[in-house]
């Protein structure tokens, strides 16, 4: 009787799992370290640059000093609302992805940000509502109709079709996008504040609004990694994923409930940054396979990432000025899906 060789093929075979399980967790850890040099970059990158010792003085004095109070005052908030955002959309994207089966789905192609926006919009005009605490009931509001009402018209006739659903995500948005632009121009002067917080900033967030949307976004993060499991099913096609004893209706409804609670707590604070929920879950799917599991889990660390580093762009070129994030993440992004588009790979999950 002969003992299997490292070279036989039962021993390759089983040395597959445990080399890819090793990929992955050397990938993960590369992106904790990126995401820990973007924090840096972050405290330290500004109109007043500063040197390490310098940011670790302004941590450890939190007093007067000018260095305490751009830390604290200005570059801490920032930070923080970079990462919950960052995370908050990345995870919303692999979501969307998974549930329409369309790896080329996100928040924003979807109209779940432009429906936010055009909720929050209604509420200034309507009801008078000024602050970040009155722009999350809304924009939870339009997050849900939006993710709701575009999964409908895609499900017309029976199974939702990815092909409709981006269809009809993409016409709400621009409707809903025209109809809020239209209502800031009748009363330009009332609307300012919109118009400034549309641009999808975490330039403005105070630390106080951020942890106010914090628990919203923690919940929606939960409920994502829970229900990654039903979703490697999903991924197979509804009868399938039944079959395979998936309660697909249910998985769906608290999808559902975790965009809304993801795409509207980040909408509500930063007014919208587009295209990290399609870039990220899409490029973390070439890295790591179609595991939603892994997908989730490298999109929470991975978004921050994009978020943070576009941020720090903005504040660079544009110095002493800076540009806000969700336009430099749209003149990244729209190259990016451009190029998703043309590859022949990126077709399916």
């Amino acid at each position: 009787m002969t003992t299997a060789t490292p070279h036989t093929p039962d021993a390759m075979r089983a040395s597959q799992p445990s080399s890819l399980l090793e990929r992955r967790t050397i990938g993960l850890a590369i992106i904790v370290v990126a995401l820990l040099i973007t924090i840096w970059l972050s405290f330290a990158v500004g109109a007043n640059k500063m040197p390490m010792p310098e940011v670790w003085e302004g941590f450890r004095a939190h007093d007067d000093s000018e260095a305490a109070i751009i830390i604290w005052s200005l570059r801490i908030p920032r930070t923080v609302a970079g990462l919950l955002v960052g995370a908050a959309y990345g995870v919303a994207g692999a979501l969307i992805q998974a549930m329409t089966r369309n790896p080329l789905a996100d928040p924003g192609i979807l109209g779940v940000n432009a429906d936010a926006g055009f909720a929050v919009t209604v509420g200034v005009g309507v009801f008078g509502i000024g602050s970040v605490s009155g722009y999350i009931r809304f924009a939870f509001i339009g997050a849900a109709a939006a993710t709701i009402l575009v999964y409908l018209i895609g499900a017309v006739g029976g199974t939702a079709n990815p092909v409709t659903l981006v269809l009809a995500g993409v016409a709400l948005a621009a409707v809903l996008g025209g109809v809020t632009t239209f209502l800031t121009l009748i009363d330009p002067d009332a609307f300012e504040s919109i118009r400034n917080w549309g641009l999808g900033s975490i330039a403005r967030t105070s630390l106080e609004d951020t942890l106010m949307v914090a628990p919203f976004v923690a919940v929606g993060l939960l409920i994502s990694i829970g229900l990654s499991g039903s979703l490697n099913s999903i991924a197979l096609g509804d009868d399938l994923a039944a079959s395979l004893g998936t309660r697909v209706a249910r998985a769906r409804v608290w999808g559902i409930i975790a965009v809304t609670l993801l795409a509207g707590g980040a909408t509500a604070l930063t007014g919208g940054i587009g295209f990290v929920g399609l870039m990220v879950p899409h490029v973390v799917r070439w890295l790591v396979g179609p595991d939603q599991r892994w997908i989730i889990m490298y999109s929470i660390f991975a978004a921050p990432v994009l978020v943070l580093a576009a941020d720090v762009i903005g504040r660079v070129i544009a110095s002493p000025g800076e540009i806000e994030v969700g336009v430099v993440t749209a003149i990244i992004g729209a190259p990016v899906l451009i190029t998703l588009v043309r590859r022949r790979k990126a077709s399916g999950l």
